[in-house]
């Protein structure tokens, strides 16, 4: 199993992190983003949307890090990502979701850039938007952790979920661009819980081998 990933990718985070929860082992590739490096003919042959991750798994070829995650848990089902219950299951794909779909796409580098390229936006207007949109996901969360009866140590039940994996990759983005934290305690809690887990901490990206 192969990985193109690149350390500070909180996608790529993602994907880490529920290959080190399921103990699959992996081959990393590794683009620099902010150098471009996704952009190469060779790699845009691999995955034509410039973007990482990108999974091989043998003949299989996966892109978007909640559809990977979503196939490892079905191939590889233990341990499991999901809870079992239908309701359950919507409720942490709907956190998930609000990191994946909702807060990180406002802040991937290739938005940063057309901020400050095409828009000329500041540096101080670029950072009060990540810090906006990271603010408003985790708020979000917070209230949906507080009114949820399953929630604890981790976002739902007794082990990690998508849904903490999907906090995490919410948190380090935010510790990153000195998001003030102090409204959100539960969210911290969780993000505490998981990072204290070596297959989250291994994926974190300062761990990487290609950490600047």
């Amino acid at each position: 199993m192969s990985l193109y990933t690149y350390y500070r990718s909180q996608a790529s985070f993602r994907v880490r992190i529920a290959l080190n929860l399921k103990g699959l082992a992996r081959e990393d590739s590794f683009l620099h983003l902010e150098k471009g490096d996704q952009f190469a003919a060779e790699y845009r042959a691999i995955n034509p949307q410039m973007v990482v991750p990108t999974l091989i798994d043998g003949d299989v070829k996966l892109f978007q890090s909640l559809a990977i995650l979503e196939y490892l848990d079905e191939k590889y089902p233990h341990p499991p990502l999901l809870p079992g219950d239908p309701a359950a299951r919507a409720w942490v794909r709907g956190i998930a979701l609000i990191n994946a779909a909702d807060s990180h796409p406002l802040i991937v580098p290739r938005v940063r850039h057309y901020l400050a390229d095409m828009l000329k936006v500041s540096d101080e207007q670029r950072l009060a938007w990540i810090q906006h949109w990271l603010g408003a996901g985790l708020q979000a969360i917070e209230s949906l952790l507080a009114e949820h009866p399953e929630s604890g140590r981790f976002c739902h039940g007794d082990r990690p979920t998508v849904a903490d994996i999907c906090l995490v990759t919410q948190v380090t983005p935010a510790k990153t661009f000195d998001c003030p934290l102090d409204a959100y305690p539960r969210v911290i809690r969780v993000y505490d819980s998981c990072i204290a887990i070596p297959a989250f901490a291994d994926a974190h990206p300062s761990k990487q081998p290609d950490t600047e």
